[in-house]
């Protein structure tokens, strides 16, 4: 019976002996000796523990040999408990602080993929997105011969695909919400700053439905000069997209607009 206590509780005494070492060499240890704890952490991957020892290890290896090692893995640590805005910090800081380092492309790199990291889905607010693709293209102009900048052309094409979503996204919902003057200005600018956008087809079509609907509900005054915009919008569109899954209630809404505008005459 007193053996079946002993296998119960001695799991939960080494625990607590272990604590017990860790919070003592936290307070009193030197800095030989918690540099080699803060390592032996990071090797079994007990990063939070290890994350307290470097904070203070930081701070007393600042401009000794061992400290671009501690900040590499400092910065690393955040990075496995999935801390991905205070790991892209770190790495950041440490390839602008120490440019020279041979972390510094690694850490350049890893300071950007953080950030894509944290990059939310298009619906969402894109500030991590924005920084990604900025930290991406300043690693490319920096290391152009890397062999990351495959990685970092790739991931820049899926950042810049949720932004232009975002932003067609948004243009859509004027159109779904009936404000049509906004919905034309709004497609178009997608257009302007995405001109190869792969919304193109369906961009230019709310264009000219909107530009429709817009005319339709005119004053009598406006209408002339808002169904012929109406009219050349379809014509970018037709011409653009002659096979069309929109092209037959394109053709119909203009066969409208020509009968509106004979009247009109």
């Amino acid at each position: 019976m007193k053996l079946h206590w002993l296998f119960l509780f001695l799991p939960l005494l080494l625990i607590t002996v272990s604590c017990s070492q860790y919070d003592k060499l936290l307070k009193d240890g030197s800095s030989q000796e918690r540099l080699a704890k803060a390592n032996e952490l990071y090797e079994k991957g007990v990063y939070f523990k290890a994350i307290q020892l470097y904070d203070q290890l930081i701070v007393e290896y600042r401009g000794k040999s061992e400290f671009e090692d501690i900040y590499y893995r400092y910065a690393y640590c955040y990075f496995k408990q999935e801390q991905y805005l205070m790991a892209a910090h770190y790495f950041s800081s440490l390839a602008r602080t120490l440019p020279n380092s041979k972390y510094a492309e690694e850490a350049f790199f890893m300071g950007a993929y953080c950030q894509y990291l944290e990059s939310a889905e298009p619906s969402l607010d894109q500030t991590s997105t924005t920084e990604a693709l900025t930290e991406f293209q300043l690693f490319v102009n920096k290391y152009p011969s890397s062999e990351r900048v495959k990685q970092c052309n790739d991931l820049m094409d899926e950042l810049r695909l949720k932004l232009e979503t975002k932003a067609f996204n948004l243009a859509k919902l004027y159109f779904q919400v009936e404000e049509y003057k906004a919905a034309i200005v709004a497609l178009n600018n997608v257009l302007k700053d995405y001109p190869g956008s792969q919304y193109k087809e369906e961009i230019l079509f709310l264009v000219f439905k909107s530009n429709y609907y817009y005319a339709n509900g005119s004053i009598a005054a406006k209408q002339r000069e808002r169904f012929a915009a109406a009219e050349t919008a379809y014509k970018k569109f037709a011409s653009s997209y002659p096979d069309s899954k929109y092209m037959r209630e394109a053709a119909n809404l203009n066969d409208r607009i020509n009968l509106q505008l004979s009247k009109l005459n």
